[in-house]
């Protein structure tokens, strides 16, 4: 397996697309938006649709925004799957809920297609072959795969067969929105007293076996403030909106088990103030 194609050139998929074109192993890209192409230097032009860029690739990189979408690039006469290519692999790069992965599981499987899931972080450095992936697969199909994770990756964690990617990843997403919301709340007593939030920082860092290690928790609170600054508006609008879509996937497992998560549902309920797009003093009584 030495060539991918990416699907989706956004924060994650143009990173991923940069990094395989640097190590060489770029064959195709799609995306709905042709001019999404253009911050891969030197690149392959858009491909026509999924199919073809699946043709002509060894592995299928898969990085949109949800599960409707991920089923219809591999479904259809112009999907992925169209291009009938038993034996290929297809590496999920999207947050989408067990349910649709089930979904694109079977598809793949019902056309010889290899599907590993795998949950990404670190989305600010995928173009620096920083992503941290989180992959749900086969041992066989992991090593088969690991010159394209060798080729954008920064490190590969193999959290057990096929499915426990997606799982960990809306398991992890679970957490860091929890800490994130922790940090917000935080903040507010820091802020209504004067404290320094670097210094704040500084108290939170530490040895993570001992407590410490939670200065991640003020990563939004410590941003420029959003008031009157369109592009950081805009940055933590982007923020919300990822959280709040994963943080739904995390209610709808949940739900499947029979159990709630109430910090998850309050944090989806006030995802304006965790973001920092109100109330940064602290929300009123």
């Amino acid at each position: 397996m030495k060539t991918g194609g990416v699907i989706g050139l956004g924060g994650i998929g143009g990173g991923v697309a940069q990094c395989l074109q640097r190590s060489g192993q770029l064959a195709a890209v799609y995306d709905v938006r042709p001019e999404a192409a253009e911050q891969i230097p030197g690149g392959p032009a858009v491909s026509t649709n999924p199919r073809e860029l699946s043709a002509i690739s060894d592995c299928v990189l898969i990085a949109v925004l949800n599960g409707e979408q991920t089923i219809a690039v591999l479904s259809g006469p112009d999907g992925v799957l169209a291009a009938s290519k038993p034996g290929q692999t297809v590496i999920l790069l999207s947050t989408i809920s067990m349910t649709d992965l089930a979904t694109s599981q079977k598809l793949c499987a019902d056309a010889g297609v290899t599907l590993i899931d795998c949950g990404v972080t670190n989305g600010p450095k995928s173009a620096e072959n920083g992503l941290i992936c989180l992959a749900g697969g086969s041992d066989a199909d992991m090593a088969a795969a690991k010159p394209i994770f060798d080729g954008f990756a920064g490190s590969v964690i193999h959290m057990g067969g096929p499915g426990t990617g997606m799982a960990a990843k809306i398991a992890r997403n679970t957490t860091f929105f929890g800490c994130i919301r922790a940090g917000y709340e935080g903040a507010v007593i820091a802020r209504n007293y004067g404290v320094d939030l670097e210094q704040m920082r500084m108290a939170l860092a530490g040895d993570p076996n001992a407590g410490g290690g939670l200065e991640g928790a003020l990563s939004m609170a410590l941003r420029p403030d959003a008031a009157g600054n369109e592009q950081e508006t805009g940055v933590r609008n982007y923020f919300m909106n990822l959280m709040v879509k994963d943080l739904e996937v995390a209610i709808e497992e949940a739900a499947k088990f029979g159990a709630r998560l109430p910090m998850v549902e309050m944090i989806r309920d006030n995802a304006l103030s965790t973001s920092g797009l109100e109330y940064p003093m602290g929300q009123p009584l």
